[in-house]
């Protein structure tokens, strides 16, 4: 699916000028030895993706081609640049689907034809339904399969899956970063505004649990029905109804819940009382941004346009992270056995330098890679989460999306 992150974009590119856990679970059986083709030496990554076309108001930046793709190329010559003094070489082997969204049949085909050619990890930024559809049809192969692209609470949840982990946040983290801002700031009341989308619905769900979460107050919600004003022309006059839309609500921010990307960028600046707008547009919370420079991130940010000529998105991010996962486990073990690594991934002891001032760690309940998550508008850092002041027995990182003794994961034999 389309990450709201995606939006932050357009403005941005034109003004820079387009320049002590839980035992980790048992993982799946021993793994078949490689396919011919493939040398010892050498670990081969799946990655699949299907291109989708822009949400950005007015269109005014198409999405790269190759994002995602970018991301995981550039991980690939990290893992080789330190698989060098270990004697592993790491290859990435990319399949686009249609783009016409042909269904479940074009990802599962995908997948297998990957896992037949001996291939144990893959890279997944497909929506959930394909993601679940490939995770069943590899079931008992010994593939380890990263999602980076659907953020789905019921995939850590009720719907999660023992060879999948996830390097996206999900939307129960995204929102509890926004909550816990808020709650920084002391902004307490809200106004959620809901598209007519599934998405949406799932997005606006996320908030209301982070409200409940950190005493916030849902003081109004609407839906969203003046279809998809985002997407007008950039001379067409405001809509009078949807201005009055806000009218006589008490509220400090708006929370907009427009996954697509059709019309929370409208929200900005119309409302009838001067407030802040979060949520999936104005103020989001995201895995990177090109103005993240701390921790070492500007020479990952320098490198990453280098490679690829263009600025990096969250979905590039999201792809280096699972594709360097591989290659540090594999480092901090010795060897790329799939067998030896994919239990690996979810023990305490793994860990992934990742940008982000602390190593990140996969959650052995769910698999969720724990990980800070930033607070931006489109052209600046504004905070990250998780906040001074939120503590948590574990790590604040856990303080997050779903803790432990709220999970419903229970990983299927």
């Amino acid at each position: 699916m389309l990450s709201p992150a995606r939006l932050l974009f357009a403005p941005l590119a034109l003004s820079l000028g387009l320049c002590g856990l839980a035992p980790a679970s048992a993982q799946e059986p021993a793994t078949p030895p490689a396919a011919p083709g493939i040398a010892p030496s050498e670990t081969h990554i799946g990655l699949i993706y299907r291109p989708e076309p822009a949400p950005s108001s007015y269109d005014a930046e198409a999405v790269p081609e190759d994002e995602g793709v970018a991301g995981a190329r550039m991980a690939v010559k990290d893992n080789n640049n330190t698989g060098r003094f270990t004697k592993q070489t790491y290859v990435l082997d990319e399949v686009a689907l249609a783009g016409d969204k042909a269904g479940d049949k074009d990802g599962v085909t995908a997948a297998r034809d990957l896992a037949g050619r001996g291939i144990r990890y893959l890279v997944v930024a497909l929506p959930a339904a394909e993601l679940l559809a490939i995770a069943d049809a590899l079931k008992g192969q010994g593939v380890t399969i990263f999602n980076i692209a659907a953020p789905d609470d019921r995939l850590r949840g009720a719907d999660c899956r023992r060879n999948v982990f996830h390097v996206l946040p999900s939307r129960a983290m995204q929102t509890d970063a926004l909550a816990q801002f808020f709650t920084l700031m002391r902004w307490r009341k809200m106004f959620l505004i809901v598209g007519p989308g599934e998405n949406d619905r799932l997005y606006a769900d996320a908030f209301k649990n982070a409200a409940r979460k950190f005493a916030l107050k849902i003081n109004a919600e609407k839906p969203w029905t003046f279809g998809p004003l985002a997407k007008a022309r950039g001379d067409t006059p405001t809509r009078s109804e949807a201005m009055v839309f806000t009218r006589g609500l008490d509220y400090d921010i708006a929370v907009v819940a427009d996954e697509a990307g059709d019309w929370g960028d409208y929200v900005p600046f119309r409302t009838v009382d001067p407030r802040p707008v979060a949520g999936t547009q104005g103020l989001i919370a995201t895995t990177w941004h090109p103005m993240l420079e701390t921790w070492g991130a500007a020479q990952a940010q320098n490198r990453f346009r280098r490679q690829a000529g263009r600025l990096m998105r969250p979905l590039d991010y999201q792809a280096w992270a699972a594709v360097r996962s591989v290659g540090e486990a594999a480092t901090q073990k010795k060897t790329a056995d799939p067998a030896v690594l994919a239990p690996y991934f979810a023990d305490p002891g793994f860990s992934l330098p990742a940008y982000k001032g602390v190593s990140l760690s996969y959650r052995p309940w769910d698999h969720q890679l724990r990980q800070p998550i930033i607070v931006v508008q489109p052209k600046a850092m504004v905070s990250v989460a998780p906040e001074q002041g939120f503590t948590h027995q574990r790590t604040p990182l856990d303080t997050l999306g779903i803790d432990l003794p709220e999970t419903t994961c229970k990983f299927p034999d």
